[in-house]
This record gives structure tokens, C-alpha cells and sequence, in this order.
């Protein structure tokens, strides 16, 4: 699964072999073999720097130099996209993964956290609602993301078209925020779901896992590019250098996958996801041809250019699958589908109008 949509706004790889990657008789798929990927020589990273009062706050709490019950509440003027929000959604979601260095563990539940973590998702929610239309029509959201123009403007046609090496390693920088823990997110969703869309996803899991095969699970093979490109693969090593448009698209998985309430934003926004996949991944892939001297990054995009072109259509039949069942949950596939694309837009309005400018898009240059 690979966070590209881009709508209109030296050694060889090795050869191809054929494994069935899903787990179902009789089909198969083309990947690329891969070498095992050695773990992560890398430091811990460290607790990101605060951005605002809200994020301060949390942070002082998670260390334990303040007390979670003197927690504020945002107030009614909170920028729902700005950097604080959105980088105390990340701290607190980040509990419900791999948690933080130097956090206990036992925070994971505390009611004051999670008090203020509702709070904080509360605005971001709000504004999603608002910008986007509110429709029950899920053809009519999907169809346009069917069509891949003949010339778009998002980064991955940047860089697979005119883009430079230093903006290649910012675009992954931004990236491993996701990747480096691709669809553990999307994992929160699969109890709260029954029937052919359950089994949908849970097939699409196992291929992003490594199909039982640690070392081709997509985060390790995203690693492998980070560090092919001499860049810190560390689980969260850029966060502090992430934007609120990086975060946000990430922070939006872990808000409809914690809520079963959300279950049908979670499968619009894996839907739309796996929909654009395959043509940012062949660009991207381009991309890695023409500015890195290695071969991982194109054999990661490579792997979602194949896998994720079937993925579709699992995740398409398991939709109808839960509209069918629940035909209640459409308004909330749209949201989650156009929510995720206008969180995509922002990014990539972000990232090109900082290079346009000449300017890094992280928040402090690599």
C-alpha cells in the first residue's frame, strides 16, 4: 500500500520469481525476489520537539514532568491541520504502537491521555466533515481515482519527470512516517469487520507483511531504501522534521481504524489507497531509476506496482461486500475517501511548493 495518489492537482536487481503471496489457490503474483534485509543499525530516535502549547503539554506528561490530569483542553480556535494538533495526535496515537522512547508503556490507557487525545481528534474530525461533500455515492467518489491522467502535478510526477536527488530523499524522509510501520494502522480495523471485506483486508495484510516472510514485509523493504539512500532508517527518526501535512494523512488512519464507529471511513481510505497505488509506484519507481545508484528503492515500488494492482480489486469486491451488509456506512466510505485525497492534496501542495521555491518541504533540511 503506498501513500501516492497523485490525482490531476550498482547491483542488478535480481530475477523475478512467481510465489502466491495472498495464500489463495491457484493465484499467483509478480514480485521481486529480495535479499534478507539486515535490522536497523540506527538510534532510537528521539522525542520530537514541541510545536504549541498542546503538544508541550503532552510531551512534559509522557516524560513524566507533568501530571497527565493538568492536561489542557484545545481551544475553540485549534488550526485542526497545524503543527500542534497534529503532532500531539501523532504522540498519542504512537502509544498504540511502538510508543516513545524513555514512555512508560502503562500510558498506553491512561483516561487523561486518552481524554485529551479525543479532544484533540474532535477538531480534526470537524474539519474533514466540513471539507469534504457529505455524499452516499462511493461509485461516484471512486471513479474518478480510476483514470490516471496523461500528465498530473503531484510529487511522484515531479520526481519521475524533473525532480533532483535531494528532493528523492526528502520524499522518503516524509514517507517513512507511514511506511516504516505500513499497515499496522489498517490492522486496528479488521475485528470490527465481518464477511468477504474482513477477508479482503486481512489477504491484503499478509502481502504487506511479507507473506510470512519478515524480510519482505514493505516496511523492511522501505528501510532498506532509506538506507540506501543514506538516510536514518529508525522507526519515527524524521517525525520531528514532519510537517502537519505529512502527519495528518497518517494520523488520519489511526483515527478511523481506533473507532469502530469509523469502520466504514477506514475501508473508503484503504480503498482509495490501494486505487491509486500502482501508478504513483511505476513513477516512483522511475524516479529511482533515474536518481539513485541502487536498486531497493525500485524494488519496493516495484512490489506495490504488482501487488497493489490486485489489492484493488480484493478490497473493491470486499466494499461491495460491507455496503451490502451495512448499506448505512456509504456516507462514511465517501469520508473516508475524500478525506484522505484532500489530506494527500495538502501534502503535495505542501512538498512542490517548497521546492518550486527552492526550499526544503521538512521542517529542518536533511
Amino acid at each position: 500500500m503506498l501513500l501516492a495518489p497523485d490525482r490531476v492537482v550498482p547491483q542488478p536487481a535480481p530475477a523475478p520469481v512467481r510465489v502466491p503471496p495472498y495464500g489463495t489457490r491457484g493465484q499467483t503474483a509478480q514480485v521481486t525476489a529480495v535479499l534478507p534485509v539486515p535490522p536497523t543499525t540506527a538510534a532510537a530516535p528521539q522525542l520530537p520537539s514541541p510545536r504549541g502549547p498542546l503538544s508541550e503539554a503532552l510531551l512534559a506528561t509522557l516524560v513524566g514532568a507533568r501530571p497527565a490530569g493538568r492536561l489542557p483542553v484545545p481551544p475553540a480556535d485549534v488550526d485542526p491541520y497545524g503543527d500542534d494538533l497534529q503532532l500531539a495526535l501523532h504522540l498519542g496515537y504512537e502509544l498504540h504502537y511502538r510508543s516513545l522512547p524513555g514512555v512508560d508503556d502503562a500510558l498506553e490507557w491512561d483516561p487523561d491521555l486518552l481524554r485529551l487525545r479525543s479532544l484533540l481528534e474532535r477538531p480534526f474530525l470537524a474539519a474533514l466533515r466540513r471539507d469534504t461533500s457529505g455524499s452516499e455515492d462511493v461509485e461516484g467518489a471512486l471513479a474518478p481515482l480510476l483514470l490516471d491522467p496523461v500528465q498530473g502535478t503531484g510529487p511522484s510526477w515531479h520526481l519521475a519527470g524533473s525532480g533532483e536527488r535531494w528532493q528523492l530523499r526528502e520524499y522518503v524522509a516524509h514517507r517513512s512516517v507511514y511506511h516504516l510501520k505500513e499497515a499496522d494502522p489498517q490492522a486496528f480495523v479488521v475485528p470490527r469487520l465481518e464477511g468477504q471485506v474482513k477477508a479482503a483486508v486481512v489477504t491484503v495484510q499478509h502481502d504487506e507483511y511479507g507473506a510470512g516472510r519478515a524480510e519482505r514485509m514493505h516496511a523492511a523493504l522501505f528501510a532498506a531504501m532509506m538506507r540506501e539512500l543514506d538516510l536514518d532508517d529508525g522507526y519515527g527518526a524524521y517525525v520531528d522534521r514532519a510537517p502537519a501535512a505529512t502527519l495528518a494523512p497518517v494520523n488520519l488512519m489511526s483515527l478511523l481504524g481506533l473507532h469502530r464507529s469509523l469502520r466504514g471511513a477506514a475501508v473508503g481510505q484503504f480503498v482509495m489507497i490501494e486505487v491509486t497505488s500502482s501508478p504513483g509506484s511505476r513513477r516512483l519507481s522511475s524516479a529511482f531509476d533515474r536518481l539513485s545508484d541502487g536498486s531497493a528503492g525500485q524494488r519496493f515500488y516495484d512490489e506495490h506496482v504488482e501487488a497493489d494492482a490486485v489489492h484493488e480489486q480484493l478490497l473493491r469486491a470486499g466494499l461491495r461486500d460491507l455496503l451490502r451488509r451495512e448499506p448505512q456506512l456509504a456516507a462514511d466510505v465517501v469520508l473516508g475517501i475524500e478525506a484522505g485525497l484532500l489530506l494527500e492534496d495538502r501534502f503535495a501542495a505542501h512538498v512542490l511548493g517548497a521546492w518550486s521555491s527552492g526550499t526544503s518541504s521538512l521542517a529542518r533540511p536533511l
